[in-house]
């Protein structure tokens, strides 16, 4: 089930890339910034830049789940995401979020993209969460790979040993989403277990050290929840301490983004019908992401290793 297929990144691994957004998270964190891809099927969504007021999908829809007034609202407790609306609607002002692929196809449409990826480009496949589609995702990769095309796996590492390993098997890098240190706030703000996450982020550090895969660390930083230097010197010394050696611990995390905060996505979350905890929040300042990375090497985690990335508050 895929979300999007997105052109052009240069935020989802190393050059030029692809990145394949797939439907369906394991996770439900606070601050998601992707809120359409957190269920795992279909979702209609209505784009009030494109309306015309016809109401159209308001006829069209067999279980009455459209009303225009100040625009169209959509009772999701009735919608049952078949597509009649999106069908029905001239300008592309209904819209689906969510559309089944099959491996064959999706690799056809991705290898158009291949002349501009050069030596560090390639295919990323992100979600949600890649590994909840782990069979597709393993095939995905092993065909792109077969093709001479470079391969990542976004993720959060919240799955099964089982599905870990065979999301990852053919991808050239792993970005592994660290999103905080303590079990308790973990639980709060995000979900899952902190516990399973810890245990496949030690088995990405074995496929690095023994198939010569890379590895890419990101965690967010979030007002209130994740910025703090308390939780960042955390999860360095949980990096530090994950093998048995602190220097191959940080030799085989090639690169840890700190990855700054934004308040874009709010459109989102009204499309949903939904609110945001973090509507209104402010962005980050260069300096006060500066001083996550300083919280980071005080703890012993390499200068080189480690950067922030992503909007930053003006203050001129």
């Amino acid at each position: 089930m895929v979300l999007e297929i997105q052109r052009m990144s240069t935020e989802d691994g190393p050059g030029l890339r692809t990145t394949v957004f797939l439907k369906g998270c394991s996770l439900h964190c606070r601050w998601c910034h992707n809120p359409e891809s957190i269920e795992p099927q279909p979702q209609v969504r209505w784009s009030a830049a494109r309306c015309l007021g016809c109401s159209l999908c308001v006829a069209a829809c067999p279980q009455g789940a459209l009303s225009l007034s100040d625009g169209i609202t959509i009772d999701r407790s009735r919608c049952s995401a078949c597509g009649a609306c999106v069908a029905a609607c001239p300008a592309a002002g209904m819209e689906m979020w969510g559309e089944p692929w099959q491996v064959d196809d999706l690799v056809s449409e991705l290898l158009k993209d291949e002349a501009y990826f050069g030596e560090e480009g390639g295919i990323t496949v992100s979600g949600g969460e890649a590994s909840l589609q782990a069979p597709f995702v393993g095939e995905l990769l092993s065909r792109l790979k077969v093709a001479g095309i470079g391969t990542a796996i976004d993720t959060c590492g919240m799955c099964s040993p089982q599905a870990f390993n065979e999301a990852c098997a053919c991808a050239d890098i792993i970005l592994y989403d660290i999103k905080d240190c303590d079990a308790t706030r973990h639980g709060l703000n995000v979900g899952g277990s902190l516990a399973l996450i810890h245990d496949n982020f030690r088995r990405a550090l074995g496929m690095v050290a023994q198939e010569n895969k890379r590895l890419w660390v990101r965690t967010p930083s979030i007002p209130g929840m994740t910025d703090s230097q308390e939780t960042i010197r955390g999860i360095a010394r949980f990096m530090l301490g994950a093998v048995s050696s602190l220097e191959a611990g940080a030799a085989l995390v090639e690169r840890w983004e700190l990855c700054a905060f934004n308040n874009l996505c709010s459109g989102k979350y009204h499309t949903l019908g939904r609110a945001w905890d973090l509507e209104g929040a402010d962005l980050k300042s260069a300096e006060e992401m500066g001083a996550l990375v300083c919280a980071a090497v005080a703890e012993g985690w390499p200068f080189e290793r480690i950067c922030w990335t992503g909007m930053i508050r003006n203050e001129s």
